[in-house]
């Protein structure tokens, strides 16, 4: 196939260039201004403090249409202690099946087989760009998966290989799903994720949300391992109900919670969670249409229905660069996202370092559509630019 030839500079680049996975992009129109009315120097166990807390799970709630039943608290180290916290202490109580397709969800394998050693667990893998075998899951088991995968950028596109009457419980590490997508809680019992994803908020906080199902396990089970302080959820046989709203475990920065404010208010303003989601999709959309036909890159979830809106996961397929070897791709990555960044039209737009080599772009709610619009030219002319270094 012939190459394509490169494309002129493009004359505008991106208001906003930001498209990284994680912290992600502020919404439009942020400045620290902002952030003004942060309780700084205060403690967070006193009265005002603490109703910001409150207010973060409340209107976390109300955005999510959280079922009324279910639980929610503030935890710390984003959405990996949440994830964490809700894996160590609660499985062990039944057979475990882990989902592992990127490297987060490998990574929650590894904490189940080889941490905490649990000897009925068992792993169902895919490849980047594919989800395992769900027919293969077992719900008489817990099962513990991301609902997408932020470093493959591959989603369920919805619960229905769950079912309402499992036995186990269904643990879903939500961090980069969250706020862009329609999570099935009806099918779901844990759920997790951070503040510095959909509403780019910053960085250090987690929020787990628990059904009635997840807590009894809480009252019903305790594992056969110690807890340190920061995962223990429950004391004398009562749950910890202070974490649900809003007396965190350690100490929160108010300056990140008055920021987790921001973002949560205007996700209200611009009217709530479909139109969150309506942005992602749009997002996404906008990048569909300029893979379709695209020589250069392509998606690595091949399936449609499979793709995310949020961490959108492309490959180069340009023929200059499928025939180099491991080492020479990541080379040629590098250099087309330094081009991007020395440009001002991307900045953070490499494949995570596990994934394969290509170049993932952030999609959630506080991008817009038009500077997604505005990369694109970028990203092929960058390609085409880096090319005649390669085929050297």
């Amino acid at each position: 196939m012939a190459d394509i030839s490169a494309p002129a500079r493009p004359l505008s680049a991106p208001l906003n260039p930001n498209f990284s996975s994680g912290p992600c992009a502020k919404r439009p129109g942020f400045s620290l201004r902002a952030l003004e009315g942060a309780l700084l120097g205060r403690s967070h166990r006193a009265k005002e403090p603490k109703a910001r807390l409150a207010e973060v799970i409340s209107l976390s709630k109300e955005i999510l249409g959280l079922p009324a039943d279910w639980r929610l608290g503030i935890v710390p180290a984003s959405d990996t202690g949440a994830i964490e916290m809700a894996l160590w202490s609660m499985l062990g109580a039944r057979p475990v099946d882990v989902l592992a397709h990127e490297s987060f969800s490998e990574a929650w394998a590894t904490d189940v087989v080889k941490q905490l050693k649990l000897p009925d667990a068992r792993v169902l893998s895919a490849e980047y760009g594919k989800l395992p075998d769900v027919s293969a899951i077992d719900f008489s088991h817990d099962v513990v998966l991301a609902w997408n995968g932020t470093t493959s950028g591959v989603r369920f596109p919805n619960g229905d290989f769950i079912p309402a009457d499992r036995e186990g419980l269904v643990f879903a590490d939500s961090t980069s799903a969250a706020f862009a997508m329609d999570l099935p809680w009806q099918k779901l019992d844990v759920v997790t994720w951070s503040w510095q994803k959909v509403l780019g908020g910053e960085a250090g906080h987690g929020m787990l949300a628990l059904s009635p199902r997840a807590v009894e396990r809480l009252l019903s089970y305790k594992p056969a391992w110690p807890l340190p302080k920061i995962f223990r959820m429950t004391s004398g046989g009562k749950l910890t109900e202070g974490i649900f709203v809003g007396e965190t475990i350690n100490t929160p920065s108010m300056l990140c919670v008055e920021d987790a404010l921001d973002g949560l208010r205007w996700a209200k303003s611009v009217g709530g969670l479909q139109q969150l989601i309506g942005r992602s999709e749009g997002n996404l959309a906008a990048i569909a249409a300029w893979v379709e036909g695209n020589e250069r890159v392509a998606f690595l979830a091949e399936n449609a229905a499979t793709r995310s809106c949020t961490s959108i996961c492309l490959k180069i397929t340009a023929d200059w660069f499928v025939t180099l070897e491991d080492e020479q791709q990541q080379k040629a990555v590098k250099a087309v996202t330094a081009l991007l960044e020395k440009n001002g039209a991307a900045f953070d737009a490499a494949s995570y370092r596990d994934a394969p080599a290509g170049l993932r772009i952030w999609g959630g709610a506080t991008v817009e559509r038009s500077d997604i619009e505005a990369l694109l030219p970028w990203i092929d002319y960058a390609i085409d630019t880096v090319s005649t270094e390669f085929r050297k």
